[in-house]
């Protein structure tokens, strides 16, 4: 059995109450974790009044062990099937937990898609145009939130895109020891967009080129937004009670104040918890004078449940 603390053991229980409310747990224990892709799925034994499930989480989802006899097969089946969601089913790009870089992910949404009907050079072209949006989005959005904090007659001009990823790249990765973090988002982020320049003029561009420029742009954009959302978000590199680097976020909402969302911290291995912050979904919103102070108590946690192969109180087939 692997270790867990009583949020996690909770946070299952409440998910086979959402999923089987017909069901009494019984018995929980954890006794498998795995990280696939930068995911790291745990997956529980759980014990019921009338059967067993395995509950794999990240996103979580049950499955009958009469079905799946086999922690492996199980996992395995899990992964695949987070990994061949439908396109239809995919997250939304407002319900990304990306925010105040939003429009970003809604550029290259369009690149993406122009790239599924290109034929022609003047098409490679254009979704070079659409992926050098991408990236000026981004570094649009990094400048109201990461603001210049030395002197006005330093300060770049809004369009010097290589002076504000190295603005960005300082402000998020200070300090000698993560010289190494900064040159490989700075290089990442600097290639990006010299493919897409190149694109946007080359005569002789294929199908290939504009894939790869979108799949270089998609790589480097969703690498650095987390790398920007976790300092907007005051989020720490590891847990500051433990050393622990199992931070997961929570949201909620404050009575007080409904149109803020609320974002904290948590440690999945002791159980600590950050200040909460708001999420602001528009960058300008970090301009205002508005003072926001977190929330007294406990967040509300919303839960989503995923489809299931079976559930719980159906006839087994």
């Amino acid at each position: 059995m692997l270790p867990s603390t009583p949020d996690e053991k909770q946070a299952i229980i409440d998910y086979m109450d959402d999923q089987a409310p017909d069901l009494k747990v019984e018995f929980l224990q954890k006794v498998y974790v795995e990280n696939v892709l930068s995911h790291q799925h745990a997956v529980w034994d759980v014990h019921t009044n009338v059967d067993r499930w395995w509950v794999i989480t990240n996103p979580t989802n049950l499955y009958s062990q009469e079905q799946f006899p086999n922690l492996d097969l199980a996992v395995t089946f899990h992964v695949g099937l987070c990994l061949r969601i439908p396109r239809g089913e995919r997250t939304k790009i407002m319900e990304l937990e990306a925010e105040p870089f939003l429009a970003c992910f809604r550029h290259l949404a369009e690149a993406t898609e122009a790239l599924s009907t290109a034929q022609e050079v003047t098409d490679f072209q254009a979704i070079g145009v659409r992926c050098r949006e991408v990236l000026l989005a981004f570094t649009g959005a990094a400048q109201t939130v990461m603001p210049w904090t030395e002197t006005v007659e330093t300060k770049p001009k809004q369009a010097d895109f290589k002076a504000w990823v190295d603005h960005v790249c300082g402000a998020t990765l200070p300090g000698p020891s993560q010289k190494e973090r900064r040159h490989l988002f700075r290089t990442l982020l600097i290639e990006a967009w010299t493919i897409s320049n190149w694109l946007t003029h080359a005569k002789m561009s294929t199908w290939y080129d504009a894939e790869a420029a979108t799949s270089t742009v998609e790589h480097a954009l969703g690498l650095v937004t987390s790398l920007a959302v976790r300092h907007v978000r005051d989020v720490p590199e590891a847990c500051p009670s433990c050393g622990s680097n199992r931070l997961l976020p929570q949201r909620g909402e404050n009575t007080a104040v409904p149109a803020v969302i609320w974002e904290r911290s948590v440690c999945s291995k002791c159980g600590w918890t950050g200040d909460p912050v708001p999420v602001l979904a528009e960058p300008e919103a970090y301009t205002t004078e508005d003072e926001r102070e977190p929330p007294d108590g406990e967040c509300v946690i919303p839960q989503v449940p995923l489809r299931k192969l079976q559930r719980p109180g159906e006839p087994k087939e």
